[in-house]
């Protein structure tokens, strides 16, 4: 038995005991146990409960491609291209990258865990199986880099469409490209691109949603964090969540594709949390404060300065906190 099929025989969230998983699998109960650490090491907080054996804390749905295009709106899975999820990648953008000259657009990838997921600047996004969503999607434009300008954000957007569509409200918009509610970080995305700088190019886009978060892995995390489940109080099946999230990226995309940001200017500044707010700045043009201004029409971050200058930052420049 497996870690992947681990887990299946513990979904529902029942104790099941050592000895039926040994019988079921055809294995020793100390291979099962061998398994269950595995599953443990990787962030799953797989229960002891004695003679009734072991259990999740709560039910898991693990995702299944076929339930995901199941529940995608009318019409929406014959404009994406693959719809693949795997149990586990070292990251579902590198697994994109590795496929960019023959992957279909609007390609989405999903892994139940990744070994070496990644966020900006390198940073390791926590990847446990079961538990959280971790998406790449693969969008080709005829453009140049130029005309991307704000992508990122306009996916930050998409992600907050795809929340709002089951009802779950309390999150919003850090730039360039994080997701946070008042206790912590939600999600992040980045984007990837590659190509000629006057056209075409690719875009592989990495979401991770986090939608249950243990105490250990908010411990891990290096930051206030926050998940689905305490936004939603009952968490909506894992499948449902990912398919609304290849929706709102299948038709946001285009959308982008067709018009560029502007189309999510008003959606950005309505969830922006870091207007009107004290900031903190540091980058290449030093350390300042400032109060957030909103975003300029290319997707810049503008802050005022205290003498009442007007300032534009992008990302590759400067590293924005909350005062």
């Amino acid at each position: 038995m497996q870690p992947r099929q681990l887990l299946a025989a513990l979904a529902s969230g029942e104790a099941v005991s050592g000895a039926q998983l040994a019988d079921r699998a055809g294995i020793t109960r100390a291979a099962i146990w061998k398994q269950v650490e595995t599953l443990r090491a990787r962030g799953v907080p797989v229960e002891a409960r004695g003679a009734a054996g072991y259990r999740l804390p709560w039910p898991v749905q693990l995702l299944d491609a076929a339930r995901i295009r199941a529940a995608l709106p009318r019409g929406c899975a014959a404009r994406l291209g693959a719809l693949e999820v795997h149990w586990e990648l070292d990251s579902t953008s590198s697994e994109l990258q590795r496929r960019l000259g023959e992957a279909a657009d609007l390609s989405m990838v999903l892994a139940e865990t990744q070994t070496a997921g990644r966020g900006r600047r390198g940073r390791t996004w926590l990847s446990p199986p079961g538990l959280n969503l971790y998406l790449s999607c693969l969008k080709r434009f005829d453009q140049g880099f130029a005309a991307l300008s704000g992508l990122s954000l306009a996916v930050g957007t998409m992600v907050l469409r795809a929340i709002d569509s089951l009802g779950i409200q309390g999150a919003g918009l850090k730039w360039p490209n994080d997701v946070l509610t008042a206790e912590g970080k939600l999600a992040g995305v980045l984007v990837e691109l590659s190509g000629e700088y006057q056209g075409p190019c690719a875009a592989v886009v990495g979401i991770g949603l986090n939608l249950r978060l243990t105490d250990a892995l908010r411990a891990q995390a290096g930051q206030p964090a926050c998940d689905l489940a305490t936004l939603a109080g009952e968490l909506p099946d894992r499948n449902l969540v990912a398919a609304r999230l290849v929706a709102a990226l299948a038709d946001g995309l285009r959308q982008f594709e067709r018009q560029g940001f502007a189309p999510f200017a008003e959606d950005y500044a309505r969830h922006d949390l870091l207007a009107g707010r004290a900031l903190k700045l540091s980058g290449a043009q030093g350390n300042f404060e400032a109060i957030g201004a909103g975003i300029d029409a290319r997707g810049a971050l503008q802050v005022r300065l205290a003498n009442g200058e007007l300032r534009s930052v992008d990302s590759a420049d400067v590293t924005v906190r909350r005062a």
